[in-house]
C-alpha cells in the first residue's frame, strides 16, 4: 500500500507542479506575437502532451525511488524535474528566448543521461522518458527556432 502512495505522490508532485508552472506561465499575447517557424504545432497540443509526460516521468521517477531513493539515478531525475519547472518560467514568465534554450539543453542532456543510468537496472523508466527525451528534442529545435526568428 505504502507503494501506491508514493506513487500518488509522483504524481502530485509531477502533474500538479507541471500543471500549476503551465497556468501560472501561460504563453499570451508576447508568444502569439513572435514570429515562428512552419514546424510549430497548434497550442493546443502542448496541454495535453505535457499531461501524459508529466505521468509517465513521475512514474519513472516514482520506480527509480522504490529502487534507491538517494542514488544517482534519483539525483539525475531530479535535476531534470528542476529544469523542467524552470523552462517556462525563462521563456513565458521572463520572454527570455536565449536563456531558456540554455536550460532546455540543459534538460534534454539530463534527460539523456538518466535514461542512460537507468537503462541496465530498469529499461522500463528508460522507455517511459523515451517520449520525453523525444519532446523535449523536439522543444530545443523550436527554441532555438524562435531565438533565431525573433
Amino acid at each position: 500500500m505504502q507503494r501506491y502512495l508514493t506513487l500518488l505522490l509522483f504524481l502530485i508532485l509531477v502533474l500538479g507542479g507541471g500543471l500549476l508552472i503551465g497556468y501560472a506561465t501561460l504563453p499570451g499575447a508576447w508568444y502569439a506575437s513572435l514570429a515562428k517557424p512552419p514546424f510549430n504545432p497548434p497550442n493546443w497540443i502542448f496541454g495535453p502532451a505535457w499531461t501524459l509526460l508529466y505521468v509517465l516521468i513521475a512514474v519513472a521517477g516514482w520506480r527509480t525511488w522504490l529502487r534507491q531513493p538517494t542514488g544517482t539515478e534519483m539525483k539525475i531525475w531530479g535535476v531534470q524535474l528542476v529544469l523542467n519547472f524552470l523552462w517556462s518560467p525563462t521563456f513565458f514568465g521572463a520572454r527570455m528566448i536565449g536563456p531558456a534554450l540554455v536550460v532546455i539543453v540543459l534538460l534534454l542532456a539530463s534527460i539523456v543521461l538518466f535514461i542512460a543510468r537507468v537503462w541496465n537496472r530498469d529499461r522500463l523508466s528508460g522507455w517511459l522518458f523515451a517520449p520525453y527525451a523525444a519532446w523535449v528534442a523536439f522543444a530545443t529545435l523550436l527554441n532555438a527556432s524562435l531565438l533565431w526568428l525573433n
